[in-house]
């Protein structure tokens, strides 16, 4: 079977083809919020960097999949982004996405004392799906995303952050704002419905 080409995805209005999502300090209730309002009829791949303990076991798959109608799961090396699936990083690795649309975990080294890497993810994401891509900066401390976004934007993606003054932590979504490549600053309850609207998602 052949593998599905990002560049083909003709589900959404704008031609939209996946959701990136960086997340840290405070992100679990964001993500929750975020994830529990896209419906179950969401039509994106949705690949999420949410800062772990790599030292403990994660169960985050199963708490955000309680939340959400979509399918919730950690990447796997190698698998497809599928449409209405959410993609979780594993702890201590980074989360890629190749040309076909295919998923990539690595422990390459660290950036900004960081794996996995909300730059990372969104420069692959930048450059795999350009125009057709979606960023999100939740709450987090530090910068992490902030040079991602960037890449998102000049790619001609489209970026959202969190309201600071809304998130738990402000750092992550402050700095990306700073690097004046975002599209859309909204309290954290708006997101979800912003972000169905950009993909031209209906009801049935």
């Amino acid at each position: 079977m052949p593998k599905p080409d990002p560049a083909d995805n003709t589900d959404s209005a704008d031609n939209y083809a996946v959701v990136a999502v960086a997340a840290s300090a405070g992100g679990i209730h964001a993500l929750m919020t975020v994830l529990g309002g896209l419906g179950g009829d969401f039509p994106l791949p949705v690949l999420i960097v949410q800062h772990l303990d790599p030292r403990h076991r994660t169960v985050i798959a199963d708490i955000l999949g309680r939340r959400s109608e979509l399918t919730v799961k950690l990447a796997e090396q190698e698998e497809v982004a599928r449409s209405g699936t959410i993609y979780i990083a594993p702890p201590d690795r980074h989360l890629l996405v190749g040309p076909d649309g295919t998923l990539a975990l690595t422990q390459s080294e660290l950036v900004h004392f960081l794996r996995p890497s909300a730059d990372l993810l969104f420069e692959s994401v930048a450059g795999t799906y350009g125009p057709r891509a979606i960023a999100v900066v939740l709450s987090g401390t530090g910068n992490d995303g902030a040079m991602g976004v960037d890449a998102v934007k000049t790619r001609g993606g489209t970026v959202i952050a969190q309201d600071p003054g809304t998130a738990e932590f402000r750092g992550m979504p402050e700095a990306a704002v700073g690097k004046g490549a975002v599209d859309f600053v909204l309290p954290l309850e708006e997101i979800p419905a912003v972000i169905r609207g950009l993909v031209g998602t209906k009801r049935q």
